[in-house]
C-alpha cells in the first residue's frame, strides 16, 4: 500500500493534484475532523474495530498532516500520522472511502549544537533552536543529578547531541538525546544513553528515576515500546505501547511508583488490568494479570514496590507476561526512555563496552565545543503543487 500510495502522487502529476500540509487543531476529534472536510463517518470510524477505533483517539493537537486533493477540490488521499512510526491512511479506492494503518516512512539524522548559556539551560536552548522538544529533553535527562537554579553561570557551555526524525523533509517527533555536557562552576557534566536505552554519567552510574526497573523481578521483555509492530494475531500493523515482560503464570506484579489506583477490572483486550495515577501526571498500566492481589481497588493508594497483582494471560494474549505502559497526560510514552528508573552502576563487559560508546562521544563534544557548533535551522513547508497548471502554483518553498 505504500507504493500504491507514492505511485498515486507521482500519477498525480497528469491531474494537477495537490498537497495539503494542516496542523490537528487543539480539542479537535477525529469525528469532528471528518465532518468538517465531508468524509463518510460510518465507514472511517462506526464500521472500524474495537482496535482502530481506539487508535484514532491517539490524535493529538499539533501534529501535521497531509491531505492529497484532485484539480477540482475533492480529497482523494489524507495521512494522518498518530505517532512517530504509525499513521492512519484514508484513501478513496472505486468511489469509496477506506481506512488502514500503515507506518511512517521516515528518515533519521544524528546532530548537535553547542552554545554559551545565558540565563539557564531551559531558556538558552529555546533562544538558539526555538525547540521546546529540545529543551525538554536536555533538562528531563539532568533534572535528578544537578542543581541549575543554584550553579549555572551566564557564559557557561552546553552541547547536545541527539537523534531526529525527518518526515517529507521535516523535522517529526520528539528527539532523542544521545549524549550532553553541561558546564557548572567551571566543572563538566555529561550524560550518556548507553546501548541499553537508558542514560549514564561519566562514571557509569544510571541517571535515577521514581519507576522501579522492572514490576517483574527476574522477567526478560519479550517485546519492547514500538509505535509500529505487525500484530501477530490481528496480522496488521498496530502500535505496541508498552513493554512485554514474559514470566510464568502467578509471578507477583510489584507497583512501579507509589500511587493512587485508579482502575482495577477487567477491560478489553487489556485483560484484568490495573492503572496507577502517579504525580506529575504519570500513569502506569499493568495488563493481563491472572488476577489482582486481596485488597487491591480503585482509590488505594499503593507504594513503589508493593505486590498488587499477578501475571496471567487474560485478555488479548499468546502466552503469560506482563504488558506494562507508562503514560503522561494520558499519552503513551517508552518507560525505558523517559523516565529513568532505579540507580545503578555498570560492570564488568557492560562497563567497558560503555568507556568506549563514553570515549567516542567525548571527543564528539570536545570538537563541537571546540568549533562552537551551530543549531541548524531548517525550511518552512508550503503547500506543494506537482506541476505546473492553471488551477495550481509551481513548486515553492521558503528559508
Amino acid at each position: 500500500m505504500i507504493r500504491l500510495l507514492l505511485a498515486l502522487l507521482i500519477t498525480t502529476t497528469i491531474f494537477a493534484s495537490q498537497v495539503e500540509r494542516f496542523r490537528w487543531e487543539n480539542g479537535e476529534t477525529y469525528l469532528v475532523f471528518l465532518e468538517k472536510h465531508k468524509l463518510p463517518i460510518r465507514p472511517l470510524y462506526y464500521n472500524l474495530d474495537k482496535d482502530d477505533q481506539r487508535l484514532t483517539e491517539e490524535m493529538r493537537a499539533g501534529i501535521h498532516g497531509q491531505i492529497l486533493k484532485s484539480s477540482d477540490g475533492e480529497i482523494q488521499q489524507l495521512l494522518l500520522p498518530l505517532n512517530d512510526e504509525l499513521q492512519i491512511h484514508i484513501y478513496k479506492d472505486k468511489n469509496e472511502y477506506k481506512f488502514e494503518a500503515i507506518p511512517i516512512i521516515s528518515t533519521t539524522k544524528i546532530e548537535a549544537f553547542a552554545t554559551k548559556i545565558v540565563s539557564s539551560p531551559n531558556y538558552t536552548i529555546m533562544k538558539r533552536t526555538g525547540s521546546h522538544k529540545l529543551a525538554q529533553i536536555f533538562v528531563a535527562n539532568f533534572r535528578h543529578s544537578l542543581n541549575f537554579k543554584n550553579d549555572i553561570r551566564n557564559g557557561d557551555n552546553l552541547v547536545m547531541i541527539y537523534e531526529q526524525k525527518y518526515r517529507l523533509g521535516k523535522v517529526f517527533s520528539m528527539p532523542i538525546l544521545q549524549a550532553a555536557m553541561i558546564e557548572m562552576r567551571h566543572k563538566k557534566h555529561y550524560i550518556y544513553l548507553n546501548d541499553d536505552k537508558r542514560y549514564y554519567d561519566e562514571k557509569g552510574h544510571e541517571v535515577e528515576g521514581f519507576l522501579l526497573a522492572r514490576p517483574v523481578r527476574g522477567a526478560r521483555i519479550s517485546s519492547y515500546f514500538t509505535k509500529r509492530r505487525w500484530h501477530p494475531i490481528l496480522h496488521k500493523w498496530k502500535a505496541h505501547l508498552g513493554i512485554d515482560y514474559a514470566a510464568g503464570r502467578g509471578t507477583p506484579i510489584h507497583a512501579a511508583g507509589s500511587g493512587t489506583i485508579s482502575w482495577a477490572a477487567r477491560m478489553g483486550t487489556y485483560g484484568n488490568l490495573v492503572k496507577i495515577r502517579h504525580a506529575d501526571g504519570y500513569e502506569t498500566r499493568y495488563a493481563h494479570m491472572k488476577s489482582f492481589r486481596r485488597g487491591i481497588y480503585r482509590g488505594k493508594h499503593v507504594k513503589k514496590g508493593q505486590v498488587i497483582g499477578y501475571v496471567g494471560t487474560t485478555g488479548r494474549s499468546t502466552g503469560p507476561h506482563l504488558h506494562f505502559e507508562l503514560r503522561k497526560h494520558g499519552r503513551a510514552i517508552n518507560p525505558l526512555r523517559v523516565v529513568q528508573v532505579t540507580t545503578k552502576k555498570l560492570k564488568g563487559k557492560q562497563y567497558k563496552a560503555f568507556k568506549l560508546l563514553k570515549k567516542n562521544y567525548d571527543e564528539s563534544i570536545a570538537l563541537h565545543l571546540k568549533n562552537q557548533t551551530s543549531f541548524k535551522r531548517i525550511s518552512k513547508f508550503e503547500s506543494m503543487c506537482y506541476v505546473h497548471s492553471i488551477d495550481c502554483k509551481a513548486p515553492t518553498q521558503t528559508q
